[in-house]
């Protein structure tokens, strides 16, 4: 586990399910926001014990940016005694809907972390103005060119553009760093070249 500027916590595991050619690596990132009362566990994976152990000191929630991110999300709340926040079911998902608090873009999460429309509005961005930081799921990823917006995923649901346009004031708003559910910590050029500004 890597703190990768004040307060970003980042790890990487091995997916269960992955299978090849499905379109996204073997590899996939989770993350963590803390203020020094507050975790925030994003997508979590494999959790490391550092991750736990630092729960032990906060008052700790998890967040998924997408249902099938559940990963092991379910049985890190059931040991943290944590809520998990989680939005609607996408309606290809067939799988059994995650039990907890429902969240959709406009809404803010614990430790002020704002809520945006990602590729739809069941699958979401985490915008941190403490951190200067957003998790981004499944909106950016980076199968080994760069972080990209990911038209086979965009273009079956609200298109690339109206994504791109949502996330462009972002920009603005101050980001430092993405954080992709697929990909490693990146920086805000990175950020500009995926929403097409550079």
């Amino acid at each position: 586990m890597l703190e990768t500027r004040p307060g970003v916590w980042f790890w990487q595991s091995r997916h269960p399910n992955w299978v090849p050619d499905d379109g996204w690596d073997e590899v996939v990132s989770s993350y963590a926001f803390d203020d020094g009362e507050q975790l925030i566990v994003i997508d979590p994976l494999a959790p490391p014990p550092e991750l736990e152990e630092l729960a032990s000191k906060r008052e700790t929630t998890i967040a998924l940016t997408c249902q099938w991110h559940r990963r092991d999300s379910e049985d890190l709340a059931a040991r943290l005694g944590a809520t998990i926040y989680v939005p609607a079911p996408n309606p290809e998902d067939t799988s059994e809907p995650v039990k907890g608090e429902r969240y959709g873009p406009g809404d803010t999460l614990p430790g002020g972390i704002e809520v945006l429309c990602g590729l739809d509005e069941t699958d979401l961005v985490l915008w941190s103005r403490d951190h200067a930081a957003i998790a981004v799921g499944d909106v950016l990823v980076d199968r080994g060119e760069g972080l990209v917006l990911p038209l086979d995923w965009a273009d079956k649901r609200s298109g690339a553009e109206p994504i791109r346009a949502r996330l462009r004031p972002l920009l603005d708003a101050g980001v430092e760093v993405v954080l992709p559910g697929h990909g490693v910590p990146i920086d805000r050029m990175a950020l500009a070249r995926a929403l097409g500004l550079t």
